[in-house]
């Protein structure tokens, strides 16, 4: 598999034919991952907004998730980070922004009244640890792994008590087939992602970009296009739950699990624009939580501008 690799990213052609792969892979994927999950939570009587918050923003972070645990695992600390923060901030102000431009995304009470304040708290945590011992060391890696327990338990209970939306009229899929779009979905977006931040990483590099800059950018955004996809593909089905649900969701994954991961495995010291990485993850989730206090409940395309 490396030496394919090294052969294809080698070639400028190639690369770019990667990168139209990649595209293509990312918008099957979400396609597919949207009917599936949104057919299981029919099927048995989830909420869209609960699918999204687990399975569908469990899928669409595993980008960030191999790229944070590789760099954590080879002592690349500052990218195990700026990967999660840099994600975060561009799945709320690009993911959710480019989806509410395509239909009004409404959020449900328990959004509103838990799992939007708990992505707000993902920054808080970080930032508090960071200023108090200069670093995320172990202890901060399972303060966030045990918050991330209490997402999951709050997500459980959460299913068993909301009901469905009535909104999403599309046919009701056998259980089989629509684990097999859930699988397939999650692959083709991990795939179509890897292969984007591949292709424009070398390119990026062949134009003289700096690694720093790459770090940032490419791998922060590539990283990011599975929930992009996702939501923009529920939001243009109207499954706006699915669509909120991805982003936060994501969000929430990305703080407690890879970076309580990654900071179990290896202390991730502070760096210099930390701090502003974290304020702009802190601000980005208490915009959310502002947009959705409005009489509708939503981020319309108004406040998406």
């Amino acid at each position: 598999m490396a030496e394919i690799y090294s052969l294809v990213f080698s070639n400028l052609y190639l690369t770019l034919l990667a990168l139209v792969i990649g595209f293509v892979l990312l918008i099957y994927g979400a396609d597919w991952l949207v009917d599936g999950a949104g057919s299981i939570a029919r099927r048995f009587g989830v909420s869209s907004l609960v699918i999204g918050l687990t399975v569908v923003a469990f899928g669409t972070s595993m980008p960030e998730f191999v790229v944070s645990m590789l760099a954590a695992i080879n002592h690349n600390t500052e990218l195990a980070i700026t990967n999660v923060l840099g994600s975060n901030s561009i799945n709320t102000f690009i993911v959710l922004g480019l989806t509410a431009l395509l239909f009004p995304v409404k959020s449900e009470k328990s959004c509103r009244l838990f799992d939007i304040p708990w992505s707000l708290l993902g920054g808080v945590v970080v930032l508090a640890f960071v200023t108090g011992f200069g670093c995320l060391n172990r202890l901060a890696g399972i303060v966030l792994l045990l918050l991330f327990i209490v997402f999951l338990w709050h997500s459980f209970l959460v299913a068993k008590s909301t009901p469905e939306s009535e909104e999403d009229q599309s046919p009701i899929l056998s259980i089989g087939v629509a684990l097999l779009l859930l699988l397939v979905g999650v692959g083709g977006l991990v795939l179509g992602g890897e292969l984007i931040v591949r292709s424009a990483t070398t390119i990026a590099e062949s134009l003289g970009v700096s690694d720093a800059i790459i770090g940032l950018t490419v791998v922060a955004l590539g990283t990011s296009l599975p929930e992009l996809a996702t939501s923009c593909m529920a939001a243009y089905k109207k499954n706006a739950d699915l669509a909120l649900g991805n982003v936060i969701g994501s969000n929430i994954f990305n703080i407690f699990f890879i970076l309580g991961t990654g900071a179990t495995i290896s202390s991730l010291p502070s760096y210099e624009g930390l701090w502003l990485d974290a304020a702009m993850v802190i601000v980005s989730s208490l915009m959310v939580l502002l947009f959705v206090q409005g009489r509708k409940h939503q981020v319309n395309r108004l406040l998406s501008l």
